[in-house]
């Protein structure tokens, strides 16, 4: 997915995407959630905007033409398919036939012509009978043909079984079909992701985004996969049940008709009111999604303030509010088929009658009367199959358009077409007028110059929400200036490709990042290419040797997602051996040592400063003790560097930085007669 280098937010310091109250911070104590769409006390969240359900849909079924053949193999048997089935009610009407004319014929007195049957009938004044006897091919006294029935009836299964064997191989080609779409469309998300800028991600609720890539593409799978092929068969069947109604009888074929503009208009006043509770249903499973991730990753600090309760209830309010959008869609859309088939068993009952008059006045015949009702019951049920579906085909395409929100969303500045290069790596940076902001009517950094010599370490310090992470994130183009250039040993990194710019710097942030695989793996993903001896030699001078030893699989211990079965120091030590085996011309340490031990941060300082040379690094502290050895230390203030220089240079101009290290390294000690500042050893 996402680079695991991505910055997170730390230490109260501004939001990635901004200081804008409604950007979601990366680690939000759970229970207490503000972002917009995902916080735990945001209930009540209406559908985004209404579906606009043709252009999503043509949108969607776009994305089968690159398999066209496979479609035209789909749709070449879904036609022989139903034809052989809409033939086959024919065939057993002319079965009946043959049954009800032995049984009539049977009874007839043997020898006798047809002719003389119906006048011996109009004589007795049974003109019905006579009238239904003259359109009957019967022989008096034969009888039932069999001969002719068992063809008839073999004809028909033969028939039958066909198209079960189409419809089969149907299927199996469209599974492909659709499974081969999903899978592209995945892994267009996954490219999507990859190209999206910073601010994307934190501005975007992680629930809701991982529902989007997996619950939604999961139902736009299942919409297809069901929908498809019964929507092809359907129409279809529709096209070809009327043909033969029509060969059959115009009348009744008309009479049969008058159902579909009713249908169509029951169908539409349905859908209509259905379809923004679906794009609710998918919203709220997003929040709701949000929520839960939240919760879960944050359990600990819900615990530790005791909101349970809170959680809680913000779970089930919006549980609720997903449970009334679920309902309400699904109760309006079930509405859909017990009308259809109230309207298709209106139709079946005057077609009965019709039909039943029309064989007694001898316009029809017995087996063709039949037929019809089957082809009716044909013609109905694909109607009513549509109509079912139309639940289904809403919360697809719902899941489309969310999904095609994300393949929609603004990408990065893409990397030039003919990328400069570094030909003499050394490490220089260098800040030339620099301006940034988050929000356009906030500023942070304006007018920022300042250069970095190769080999040099760059301490940068300040309080909370100064601008220190930001700095180093312009550095490696996660946000794109306003103003101004950086550059990277002369050459504007701009004109670099993001992966080159990237590829000559590591990065240690204070939060870990750990994937989910075993202590070389993480090691090693630094640098791929890396021989065993040289992650070893990593692991050695990055202390990461020292507690691995100690683990009964060493280095093949798996790490889970979270980290949780090694303590964040052992985590940071791993992250640290990640930087160092990447071997990397610029280095950004971000608070590095947080979450180790005194001894063991003595002991990485001096391994981080055999890393840093001949290299050129940027260190961001809030414990000062760390960068008193540093080249250059930048005082920042509100996005400004208020003082630079070294840490004794600093000191003895008592200005910001001497009032942050008074901060730091003196307490008041008060005493029954007086309170004086003393020393403390820092």
């Amino acid at each position: 997915m996402t680079s695991p280098q991505v910055p997170e937010q730390k230490d109260g310091q501004e939001p990635e995407g901004g200081p804008e109250a409604e950007v979601t911070p990366r680690r939000l104590p759970a229970g207490g959630g503000g972002h917009r769409g995902g916080g735990f006390m945001t209930q009540g969240m209406p559908a985004e905007r209404s579906m606009n359900f043709g252009p999503s849909a043509r949108r969607l079924l776009r994305r089968l033409r690159p398999q066209r053949l496979q479609l035209l193999a789909v749709v070449a048997l879904a036609v022989v398919s139903v034809a052989f089935t809409v033939i086959g009610p024919k065939l057993l009407g002319q079965a009946t036939d043959i049954i009800f004319t032995g049984v009539i014929g049977r009874d007839l007195p043997p020898g006798s012509t047809p002719e003389q049957a119906v006048e011996q009938a109009r004589a007795a004044g049974n003109d019905s009978f006579a009238d239904m006897l003259a359109r009957m091919d019967l022989v008096p006294g034969a009888g039932i043909d069999v001969a002719g029935l068992t063809r008839v009836l073999l004809l028909a299964l033969g028939l039958f079984l066909a198209a079960s064997l189409l419809m089969w191989w149907q299927g199996w080609l469209l599974n492909g079909v659709v499974q081969r779409t999903v899978l592209k469309l995945r892994a267009e998300v996954e490219d999507k992701l990859n190209r999206l800028p910073l601010p994307y991600f934190d501005r975007q609720p992680r629930g809701e985004l991982l529902s989007r890539v997996t619950n939604d593409i999961d139902n736009i799978s299942q919409t297809l996969q069901q929908t498809l092929s019964q929507l092809l068969t359907a129409l279809l069947t529709v096209l070809g049940v009327v043909v033969m109604m029509f060969v059959i009888s115009p009348l009744l074929a008309c009479v049969a008709l008058v159902a579909v503009p009713a249908s169509v208009v029951v169908t539409q006043q349905i859908a209509k009111r259905s379809q923004p509770r679906f794009i609710a249903q998918w919203t709220h499973t997003g929040e709701l999604n949000a929520q839960i991730e939240e919760a879960y990753t944050g359990h600990e600090l819900v615990k530790v303030f005791g909101r349970q309760r809170e959680v809680e209830a913000a779970f089930h309010a919006k549980n609720d509010e997903l449970f009334r959008a679920s309902y309400g869609a699904q109760f309006i859309s079930g509405i859909i088929m017990p009308a259809m088939m109230f309207i298709g068993n209106l139709s079946y009952v005057v077609i009965a009658v019709v039909g039943g008059l029309r064989v007694a006045s001898g316009s029809m015949s017995l087996g063709d009367v039949q037929a019809f009702i089957q082809y009716s019951r044909q013609f109905t049920q694909p109607l009513t199959q549509v109509a079912s579906m139309a639940n289904l085909l809403q919360s697809g395409v719902a899941s489309a358009e969310r999904v095609f929100a994300v393949l929609d969303a603004t990408e990065q500045t893409p990397d030039p077409a003919e990328p400069a290069r570094v030909r003499e790596p050394r490490g220089r940076v260098a800040f030339e007028n620099v301006s940034f902001r988050y929000a356009p009517d906030k500023p942070l950094i304006e007018e920022l110059s300042l250069v970095a010599e190769p080999g040099h370490t760059v301490a940068i310090v300040g309080p909370t929400g100064a601008g220190k992470t930001t700095l180093v994130n312009l550095i490696m183009r996660f946000y794109e200036l306003d103003s101004g250039r950086i550059t990277l040993d002369g050459v504007d990194v701009t004109t670099l490709r993001r992966d080159d710019l990237r590829g000559r710097v590591g990065m240690v942030l204070q939060d870990a990042w750990l994937f989910n695989g075993t202590i070389r793996d993480n090691i090693a993903y630094g640098r791929p290419d890396a021989t065993e001896e040289e992650i070893m030699a990593a692991a050695r001078a990055t202390f990461v040797d020292r507690f691995v030893r100690s683990l009964p699989d060493g280095y093949d211990t798996v790490i889970d997602a979270e980290g949780s079965n090694v303590s964040a120091g052992e985590k940071q030590l791993v992250t640290i051996a990640r930087a160092f085996l990447a071997e990397p011309s610029l280095l950004i340490l971000d608070e590095a040592t947080s979450s180790v031990d005194t001894r063991t941060e003595v002991l990485l300082q001096r391994a981080m400063a055999a890393l840093r040379t001949d290299r050129t690094s940027f260190v961001i502290a809030h414990r000062l003790s760390t960068i008193r050895d540093a080249d250059l230390i930048l005082m920042m203030e509100q996005g400004r560097i208020v003082e630079q220089g070294t840490h004794e240079e600093l000191l003895a101009a008592r200005g910001a930085y001497h009032r942050l290290y008074q901060a730091q390294f003196t307490q008041p000690v008060t005493t029954d007669t007086e309170a004086t500042p003393e020393p403390v050893a820092g």
